[in-house]
């Protein structure tokens, strides 16, 4: 399918590492994918080949072992494994959310710290902002990190944990008072929250004093990955552990990984419309009716040209977001449009497909069903669709301030 979703102005390293990748894909992950996604299973041979191809330190830079490559260069590599299986690019995109979080807000310790050992792969990362009555209100947070001497004492349960049981760092957000007044730290919500750095053993249960992960939640779709809760109930932690080693930052430190992170769902979108393209042209030039390949009837070249088309323009939007943020601009608004239009557009791209296959559609034995499954999760991941229009929208009232 090398017409659709090209990338203009690429460098010879970056057109590389995207062509290894795809034959990565082609070869290791969608021949399995639908039958480790049947049996919810961890990929562990898929992982470890990520690990050897270095993807898990694409972004950190080259001074702590990664390969020091930019956000567009990522985004383009998690197009490529999301179209193989989307639940793949979910296990590496919490680890990088939680690695440019270090690069851009760690003290220099926390940075040689970790990033060398998540650039080899060796530390796999996710985070945590979400709880079971939190939604989109993040400054509903409830759970608490209280100074008690040196250490910090985090009490609290968060909910949808990409990577939970895997990972073994899990950068977590809190509400944290410390010298705040309880009527600005009632007022001021966000500059009350600060981010710590939590190291776990991999597994469920008890993974440290005061830590737990009960286990994986049951989803419809994006198997594989594994997605928990976790505990914390009188979890100490030393003061270093603060990211960035100072309290009340949290808010601004997680909303800026979280913009590598919309990005990141803009281009999982893409790779799934992307494979349900690629699938639905061609069982429509295999399947025949009529006397003819249903490629051949106008009905069908309509839906496949609208769905070509969202493709395209998915594509065009992440890639803008993507260098927007490279650039060291503000990019909440491409970032919030780019995911808003490639989540929507994957969904509408898959369900065309869908219908292409008919009542094949319908059984386990084709592809696009776990496809159909698997595209819900983007409308919600990384803020819903009305999360994003209110950022747009706000957004856009800033830049046409109407002068009157």
């Amino acid at each position: 399918m090398a017409r659709l979703a090209q990338t203009a102005g690429l460098t010879d390293v970056q057109q590389e590492i995207l062509s290894t990748v795809r034959d990565f894909v082609d070869k290791e992950i969608i021949p399995v994918a639908t039958e480790l996604e049947h049996r919810d299973e961890y990929p562990q041979q898929i992982v470890d080949g990520l690990k050897e191809l270095g993807l898990f330190g694409l972004m950190i830079p080259e001074e702590y072992g990664g390969l020091g490559e930019s956000l567009l260069t990522y985004a383009l590599c998690v197009e490529e494994i999301a179209r193989g299986w989307m639940s793949v690019s979910g296990i590496i995109n919490t680890h990088f959310i939680v690695a440019y979080m270090l690069k851009q807000h760690g003290t220099q310790e926390q940075k040689d710290h970790f990033l060398p050992r998540m650039a080899a792969g060796d530390i796999r990362g996710a985070f945590s902002m979400s709880e079971p009555g939190l939604g989109s209100d993040v400054s509903a947070i409830t759970s608490k990190a209280v100074k008690d001497g040196e250490e910090y004492v985090l009490n609290g349960q968060k909910m949808w944990l990409t990577n939970g049981g895997t990972s073994s760092l899990v950068a977590v957000l809190v509400r944290s008072d410390e010298g705040l007044t309880p009527e600005e730290a009632a007022a001021k919500p966000h500059k009350s929250m600060t981010t710590f750095l939590i190291e776990k053993e991999p597994g469920f249960g008890e993974v440290r004093p005061g830590l737990t992960i009960p286990g994986k939640i049951e989803k419809m779709g994006y198997k594989g990955v594994d997605t928990t809760e976790l505990i914390m109930d009188g979890l100490r932690l030393p003061a270093d552990r603060v990211l960035g080693g100072v309290t009340g930052r949290g808010f601004y430190q997680m909303m800026d990984g979280v913009e590598v992170g919309r990005v990141n769902v803009a281009a999982r979108g893409c790779g799934v419309a992307q494979r349900a393209f690629e699938l639905g042209v061609q069982y429509a030039q295999q399947r025949h009716t009529f006397g003819k390949p249903i490629a051949q009837h106008q009905a069908i070249q309509f839906k496949l040209a609208e769905m070509g088309t969202k493709v395209e323009a998915a594509h065009a939007m992440m890639v803008n977001a993507a260098r927007k943020k490279d650039s060291g601009e503000r990019n909440d608004l491409e970032a919030g449009m780019a995911k808003y239009l490639a989540s929507e557009y994957c969904k509408e791209v898959v369900e065309d497909a869908f219908r292409i296959h008919g009542g094949y559609g319908f059984s386990k034995e084709y592809e696009i069903e776990r496809l159909y499954r698997e595209a819900p999760m983007l409308l919600i991941g990384e803020g819903t669709a009305e999360i994003q229009k209110m950022i747009i929208g706000r957004r856009l009232l800033e830049e046409y301030r109407f002068q009157g």
